[in-house]
């Protein structure tokens, strides 16, 4: 355990499973109190036993970020449990089935943009809104490197949604520097997760396919994206404002 944020409290969204998971628990491990939100309560609880596994502190609000009041509420919640706000971490998203632009479904954009845009919007409005009222804070938002950075037959609403991430992002530290609120975010390529790993696809054929896709030669980890998280919510980023930071092996390099 190091001390990096002690006496932080972070709010981290979609940290029931996977890189949410890892940043979570990598931010209870340097000291904060951190809250995990989701839409399913039991993963989770998984997290939050996690952390307190390691003698983290650690609480769970189940919350739909695409509601304007789960995210009032859960940001309430959070400040009324903890006392502060201090880092808030973005990271819900979903994948849409992969179709050609013209053959998407209405409906599946709808969500793709709803999930991963709005709802990204929604947590910032909330969370910028307690923020630049009580000292300012640092967020950090989670994108891919799937849009602004890249593009790929099959995935035109997710690249849309993700792209327009990143540029709300630049455009969001722009407008709340002056409050106090630092804003960055992190474009992962693929990362350990079942997102990244093809319907029916082994863990074998999962890494040779990384190994011809990727110039490093795997996939990333989700704690090695945690670990640039940490690094962009920390004071040790304090002049990083409004960057979009890629992990992705080399792969839009």
């Amino acid at each position: 355990m190091t001390a990096r944020f002690t006496g932080s409290t972070v709010l981290v969204t979609g940290g029931g499973t996977g890189i949410g998971r890892a940043i979570a628990v990598a931010f209870a491990r340097e000291g904060a109190r951190v809250v995990v939100a989701g839409r399913r309560a039991e993963p989770l609880h998984e997290t939050v036993a996690a952390i307190r596994a390691e003698g983290g502190e650690a609480s769970a609000v189940t919350a739909d970020v695409t509601r304007s009041e789960d995210v009032r509420a859960l940001v309430e919640r959070t400040v009324e449990r903890y006392g502060s706000l201090d880092v808030a971490v973005n990271n819900v998203g979903m994948l849409p089935p992969l179709a050609k632009t013209a053959d998407i479904d209405e409906e599946d954009w709808r969500a793709a943009l709803a999930t991963n845009l709005t709802g990204l919007w929604l947590s910032m409005k909330h969370e910028i809104g307690y923020m630049r009222e009580h000292g300012g804070g640092a967020v950090v938002n989670i994108s891919s490197n799937l849009g602004a950075h890249l593009r790929v037959p099959g995935l035109a609403a997710y690249a849309t949604s993700k792209a327009a991430v990143s540029a709300l992002t630049r455009s969001a530290a722009r407008d709340h520097i002056g409050d106090g609120v630092r804003i960055n975010a992190v474009s992962p390529g693929p990362i350990e997760t079942p997102m990244s790993t093809r319907p029916g696809e082994s863990a074998g054929e999962k890494a040779e396919r990384m190994r011809d896709a990727v110039p490093a030669g795997r996939a990333g980890t989700p704690e090695e994206v945690a670990a640039a998280v940490l690094h962009l919510a920390s004071d040790e980023a304090g002049y990083t404002v409004g960057t979009d930071l890629v992990l992705d092996g080399g792969v839009t390099a």
